[in-house]
């Protein structure tokens, strides 16, 4: 079992966080599970036809919208001198850039962005970026729920983009008739391949094909239950984070050396 008490950095003092993004199901999520903590109170619930200004005053924003909207979260946030904890999909390594650039000037708040809440998908993640290097087959099929409106996932693009930059002497992946449609959206030269089905919540397969061998690193979450220890884990890291910090493996230190 891996445990971690989280980077020095976390807060102690009782946070009031601004749910946008209340009423979906990690909206609710995260309204359970701050109304169970000591440490932790709701400021307030953010629906889509709210106003944004509704933040003021919060010691934390956490954002569970969309992808076509997150970064104006975020943006209000800062704007307002309040630190953000991002749980939404679709900030990507051109996003993320762009927002670190922002933060320069502000050295006195930080922007957590979590791709998935989950210990065991961050894990596999982790684990697909050690053999990432010794295969140069390899593509990522990840399957949601019908009502998740982005494509590929966060997660997928995280971990394909922590595979790119794992085989940054290896090189590209061998991804071949990457001009069919069919073949999926590439990044960091990765392959994903999505599905959107009733019956599913989450699950990502990455496939390692090797000479006579493949591998496959393989996650599946069957309840919102398992994003509740790194949601809880990124609300009390959130307030005392400083610049970008991306990933749920940077608040459980698995990159120690």
């Amino acid at each position: 079992m891996v445990t971690s008490s989280g980077p020095s950095w976390v807060s102690s003092s009782i946070t009031s966080v601004a749910i946008v993004g209340a009423s979906g199901r990690m909206g609710r999520l995260a309204t359970r599970l701050i109304d169970d903590s000591d440490d932790l109170r709701v400021h307030i619930g953010i629906g889509s036809s709210d106003p944004i200004e509704l933040i003021e005053g919060a010691d934390l924003v956490l954002d569970l919208t969309v992808p076509a909207v997150s970064q104006e979260v975020v943006g209000a946030a800062l704007d307002r001198g309040i630190p953000v904890l991002v749980g939404t999909s679709g900030w990507t390594a051109e996003r993320i850039a762009v927002l670190a650039r922002r933060m320069v000037g502000l050295p006195e708040l930080g922007v957590i962005i979590v791709p998935n809440f989950s210990l065991g998908s961050v894990l596999a993640t982790l684990a697909s970026t050690m053999l990432a290097p010794y295969f140069d087959s390899i593509e990522i099929v990840e399957a949601h729920h019908e009502g998740k409106v982005d494509s590929p996932s966060g997660t997928a693009i995280r971990t394909a983009e922590l595979i790119g930059a794992a085989r940054a002497d290896a090189g590209p992946v061998a991804a071949p008739h990457a001009d069919q449609r069919a073949r999926g959206q590439q990044v960091a030269s990765v392959p994903i391949h999505s599905l959107r089905m009733s019956g599913l919540l989450a699950q990502q397969d990455v496939i390692f094909g090797g000479v006579g061998e493949t591998v496959r690193i393989s996650h599946e979450t069957f309840s919102d239950d398992s994003y509740a220890a790194g949601l809880l884990l990124g609300l009390r890291a959130a307030p005392g984070a400083r610049g970008v910090v991306v990933g749920l493996d940077k608040l459980l230190e698995l990159n120690r050396s």
